[in-house]
């Protein structure tokens, strides 16, 4: 079967890497797909061109809301895959929720990657609770061997000795729903009284207003570095080498990143949102916190988190 998949594919963020492994496995099950950025298509109107040019045969969207807007309407089976904002943030404006709501009303199925997902959306259009299902992210990772972790960290202008050193590593695109700025403040005071710990922010420019706030405050703050976008194979070279991965985010779907330290068994610790709490067992699978300043009876290195 010949299949368009829409997705937002900002490169190395989330929502990319992940519709180009839903793309992978459906191309291993012997179908044609054909991944697009929603983005590039300003109107249904080109949409169906697109679609009759190259004989497709249904459709697929990464995001109910980005991608799944532009499906209806096509003649061609099509279904979404839930991605984060669009029912932790789009369905609070209006207008974007009733676009939604009409989406799944045409939608063969949605998927959701976990069970409070599954139960936002259904609570959100019970018109559509028998079409939704859920299936967990699968993830892989594959760290460059012959990457050298002295070098990044002084790209990163980390100046010690990694026998010592603990770097917390956040990674996002920088747009404020993933909120980078939230531990920055917590993590300056520990590398004050502690200077062998360092929180670096990894990922691409997402927002250029938000990009340059977060930049300003990250230059004045004392512990705290910021890194630009990596190849996958190196960032996962990275985080395997760090101390924890750490998730701040306002709203998640499911992190590849958490998911990713988890496979690399790397510890993680994520702020306390749904999302977070789906993946993460409080205590055994990593840490949650709900305060960035609230500070335990002992420090995350002295918890569960020592790695050595």
């Amino acid at each position: 079967m010949r299949l368009l998949f829409l997705a937002v594919l900002r490169r190395h963020t989330g929502n990319a890497i992940t519709a180009q492994r839903v793309r992978d496995h459906l191309e291993a099950a012997g179908h044609v797909c054909i991944l697009k950025d929603a983005l590039d298509f300003e109107s249904p109107s080109e949409i169906s061109n697109f679609i009759k040019a190259e004989s497709l045969e249904a459709a697929v969207a990464l995001h109910l809301y980005r991608g799944g807007r532009l499906l209806p309407g096509h003649g061609i089976p099509f279904g979404i895959i839930f991605g984060g904002t669009d029912l932790n943030e789009d369905v609070k404006h209006g207008e974007k929720n009733i676009v939604m709501g009409r989406v799944l009303e045409e939608a063969r199925f949605a998927v959701a990657f976990t069970e409070s997902m599954k139960e936002t959306a259904q609570r959100q259009w019970p018109h559509a609770k028998d079409k939704i299902y859920v299936q967990s992210q699968g993830i892989a990772t594959v760290p460059n061997t012959t990457f050298n972790w002295n070098t990044f960290l002084q790209r990163s202008e980390i100046n010690q000795s990694a026998d010592n050193l603990h770097v917390f590593l956040l990674i996002c695109g920088l747009r404020q729903v993933k909120d980078p700025l939230y531990l920055v403040d917590a993590f300056s005071e520990w590398h004050q009284e502690e200077p062998n710990i360092y929180m670096v922010i990894v990922g691409p420019e997402v927002d250029p207003v938000f990009t340059r706030e977060v930049k300003a405050k990250v230059k004045r703050t004392a512990g705290v570095r910021l890194i630009g976008e990596m190849a996958q194979e190196d960032l996962h070279a990275v985080v395997k080498n760090c101390f924890a991965v750490v998730n701040s985010s306002v709203s998640e779907g499911m992190s590849a990143a958490i998911l990713e330290a988890m496979d690399l068994e790397v510890p993680v610790l994520a702020r306390n949102i749904p999302g977070n709490a789906a993946v993460v067992k409080h205590e055994v699978t990593g840490l949650l916190f709900s305060d960035p300043q609230k500070k335990p009876a002992s420090r995350p290195q002295k918890m569960v988190f020592r790695r050595h």
